[in-house]
Order: structure tokens, then C-alpha cells, then sequence
């Protein structure tokens, strides 16, 4: 896999270098950029420590290259090193949003735009949604859904430097069962709607779930999403119904670990949680109707949860304006959305472990940070909803030796805003600094021009 995307990189920067050549020197300079392993010096006026759980006083970050060097306490001088002044400001780590779905943004022509638009206008769409989202602060995500893989191009054209956006690590297309939440052609006249199989992620057998991961594995995908039960969104009539089976759970989930990969899985019923949970997945995305029973298993079996407040609370806000939604999803949303925030408080009382998502795509890009407020409504303490968009996911996608917290040997993403998150975790709506991988993209809340 790794040879393969080696070669697909370099196959998409021989194309942009033959087409957008401008794109490509940019592209190359940047390596050239990292190989130089340039130092720079970033003083910050405070710095969360989300290990510790504690505000630090002034501290300064050395970076090299794309990695933390050293963090020192104090104003600390660095000869010869590139300094950035945020000695007015609070420093904290790239924030991470463990639900996202960056080709897509739901609205009132949604349900019609499926039969007017190709690919591709999803992919070009999907650079802006990317770009929207690390200005946000959000350098890296867990893309947990799409329509055709078109993710992981936006993945690696990033990764290579050609567009703008954060750390992806995608789930592809869901796993799901036939007129399930992830049946794309729910709705559809018959004529239309054909028959899915497991290269399209729909499954009826723990035979079909065995190649539904292996054609994530053959396609470069990162991890694995599935749809144990309905959904809000789709057009089928109910939305938490059970709609795998244990036995095809389990499957999913044997096979997903046997490539190295982590499972996701959509539930908002009690039964589709009780079934995920035993089949051993790595999360529970969005939980509406999580019992105790529910919350027991997961803390059993180590399971996280990704509530998605936001999402609960804009579908619920939509539903009530006539023709937003078709009716049947109308009703769903107004049913299911109120009740996220809720469950998300009780599962913190509870002790579950919890990371952050949002489930942007359900509201528009870039409105992610507005999920902390919704956390803290929920009775959860600024300081544990900033460890979810940090330690937290990062542990949850296996990636907090590179990721979560700012310490000596991680990845250089940082984001600082004016004035404490942990007294108004609004001000994380409005990042005025954000690095990635040692680079910096939004600089006194404007947008740095990376192009030469």
C-alpha cells in the first residue's frame, strides 16, 4: 500500500507539473522547505497543556522541520531560528474533529443534486470544504464516509502539498446493509436503484463484509465505517433501527483489524450500540439512544464515543422550516436531533470515553469549533472538550505519538486563539493562528498565501 501511494503522489504531481506547473514548484519547494529542517522559535503568551490538564504560563515552542524540538518554559531567545510573537495569545494543539464528511454539505437541493451532479463536482467542492476546516483550526480529521473514494484523492493531493486542508485519514464509502443508512440508492425508482453489492460497501453476509473491507484495503483507504443501524439523513423510514447483524459486525470487524484498520459505526438505536459494541468496534458515532446498558459495554470494552452534538442540533433546527428536508427525513430529524445533547451528558457522568466530531457536512464546513459550546451545554467542562479534540482523538485513531498535545517529538500543529478557551470555549470559533506539519496557514486570522 505504501508503494502504491508513493506512486500515485508522484503520478499527481507529474500531472500538476504538466498542467498547473506553478502548483507543482510550490508542491516541490515545500519539500525542499522540510528537507532544509528550518527552525522556528513560537513564543506563546500561554499554552494548554492537555496532558497535564493545566493552562501553562509563557512558554516558548522550538519547531524543526515538521516536528516540536522542545517546549521551554518561558520567553526563552532561539539564536538564528524564525520567530512567531503569540505572546498575547493562547497556544493549545491542532484540534481534531473525528467525524467529518469534506466532499459533501447537505441542503434543500441535496436530494436533487444527487441526479445532477458528477464526481467531480463533489471533489472540487471538497478542496474548498478542506480548506474552510484547517483554517478553522482542525489540522487533522477522520473523513468518515463519501461517495466514491473521492477522499482519498483529496487526502493525498493534500498530503503532497497541491491543496489546502488538513491531515485526512478517511473511511471511504460506508459498510452498511441493502436499504440501510448506507445504501446510497435509497429513495431511488427501481429503474434507477439497481442492487448494491459489497464494492459499493453494501453487505447481507459476514462473506460480503470480508471483501467490503478487502476493497477498502485494495481502494488506500485508512479505516472502516459502518451502518449497524438507520440513520437521520437517507430516505428510509426509520432512524435507529438495527440494521446488521451481529455475526456481520463481528465480520467487518475481525477482517478490519487483520488489515490494521479501526471501525467506526453509526448508531443512534440501543440494540445497533449493544451489537456494535460486542462486535468489537473502536467507536460509537453519535449514540442518540444509548441506555445504561449501553454505556456498561462501552466501558467494558474500552469502546469511544463520538457524540456529534452539533449535528443533533442543526438537523433539529432545519426540520422546522418546510421543504429544507423531504418529509420523512423532516420527521427523523426532528425526532432524533434534540435528543444528542442529552445522551452526550450522560455518557460523560457515566465515564465513557469520549473524542470529538462533528459530523461536519450535516452543517457547513468550517462551523466545527461551535461543537465545544454545545459539549460544555452538555456538562462538560471546557478543559475535557478541548482533551476531545486533541489527546482524546488522537488516541482514538491510533496516531498520539505523532498527534494530540504539543510535546518534543510530535508533529508541529498548533492553533492559538486571543484570550482562555478554558474560561470561554466560544473563542476556539475563532482561531487567529494556525500551523500544520511546521507550516503556517492562518497568521493574525488572516490566511497565509502560500504560493510563490
Amino acid at each position: 500500500m505504501i508503494r502504491t501511494r508513493n506512486a500515485a503522489w508522484f503520478a499527481t504531481l507529474m500531472v500538476t507539473a504538466t498542467l498547473c506547473p506553478w502548483r507543482a514548484s510550490t508542491a516541490v519547494a515545500a519539500a525542499s522547505a522540510n528537507t532544509a529542517a528550518q527552525v522556528t522559535a513560537v513564543h506563546c503568551g500561554h499554552l494548554i497543556d492537555v496532558l497535564a490538564g493545566k493552562v501553562l504560563g509563557e512558554t516558548t515552542i522550538i519547531i524543526e522541520g515538521k516536528r516540536v524540538r522542545e517546549v521551554i518554559s518561558g520567553g526563552a531567545p532561539a539564536a538564528g531560528a524564525a520567530q512567531i510573537d503569540l505572546s498575547s495569545q493562547t497556544c493549545l494543539p491542532g484540534l481534531i474533529d473525528s467525524h467529518t464528511h469534506l466532499s459533501e454539505e447537505f441542503g434543500p437541493t441535496t436530494y436533487a443534486d444527487v441526479f445532477h451532479w458528477n464526481l467531480a463536482d463533489h471533489a472540487v467542492r471538497s478542496t474548498i470544504y478542506a480548506r474552510r476546516t484547517l483554517l478553522a483550526g482542525f489540522t487533522t480529521v477522520r473523513n468518515l464516509g463519501d461517495l466514491a473514494n473521492e477522499s482519498v484523492a483529496l487526502r493525498n493531493a493534500i498530503n503532497a502539498g497541491l491543496i489546502v486542508g488538513p491531515r485526512i485519514f478517511t473511511a471511504g464509502i460506508p459498510v452498511g446493509s441493502t436499504g440501510g443508512h448506507a445504501d446510497p440508492t435509497d429513495g431511488y425508482r427501481d429503474d434507477l436503484a439497481g442492487d448494491p453489492g459489497a464494492d459499493r460497501g453494501i453487505i447481507n453476509s459476514a462473506e460480503d463484509a470480508a471483501k467490503a473491507v478487502r476493497m477498502h484495503y485494495k481502494k488506500g483507504d485508512d479505516l472502516i465505517k459502518i451502518m449497524p443501524s438507520g440513520g437521520v439523513l437517507d430516505q428510509s423510514a426509520s432512524g435507529d433501527n438495527a440494521q446488521l447483524s451481529l455475526d456481520e459486525i463481528k465480520a467487518v470487524v475481525s477482517t478490519a483489524h487483520d488489515y490494521g484498520f479501526t471501525v467506526a459505526a453509526h448508531a443512534h438505536g440501543a440494540e445497533a450500540i449493544r451489537r456494535a459494541v460486542l462486535g468489537g468496534v473502536d467507536s460509537i458515532e453519535h449514540g442518540t439512544y444509548m441506555d445504561d446498558e449501553d454505556m456498561k459495554l462501552m466501558k467494558e470494552h474500552g469502546t469511544w464515543y463520538v457524540p456529534t452534538i452539533i449535528a443533533g442540533d442543526y438537523v433539529a433546527q432545519k426540520a422546522s422550516i418546510p421543504g429544507f428536508y423531504p418529509p420523512q427525513v423532516a420527521a427523523k430529524a426532528a425526532a432524533i436531533g434534540p435528543l444528542i445533547l442529552g445522551t452526550a451528558g450522560r455518557a460523560y457522568k457515566a465515564g465513557v470515553k469520549i473524542a470529538f466530531g462533528t459530523d461536519a457536512g450535516v452543517y457547513p464546513h468550517g462551523q466545527n469549533a461551535h461543537e465545544f459550546e454545545l459539549m460544555v451545554r452538555a456538562g462538560m467542562p471546557p478543559l475535557f472538550a478541548i482533551q476531545a479534540a486533541t489527546v482524546h482523538a488522537a488516541q482514538l485513531l491510533k496516531q498520539d505519538k505523532d498527534l494530540g498535545s504539543v510535546t518534543a517529538g510530535k508533529l508541529a500543529d498548533l492553533v492559538a486563539v486571543e484570550g482562555n478557551p478554558v474560561d470561554d470555549v466560544g473563542l476556539l470559533k475563532s482561531v487567529s493562528f494556525v500551523m500544520k506539519d511546521g507550516v503556517v496557514y492562518k497568521r493574525d486570522g488572516k490566511a497565509v498565501d502560500l504560493n510563490p
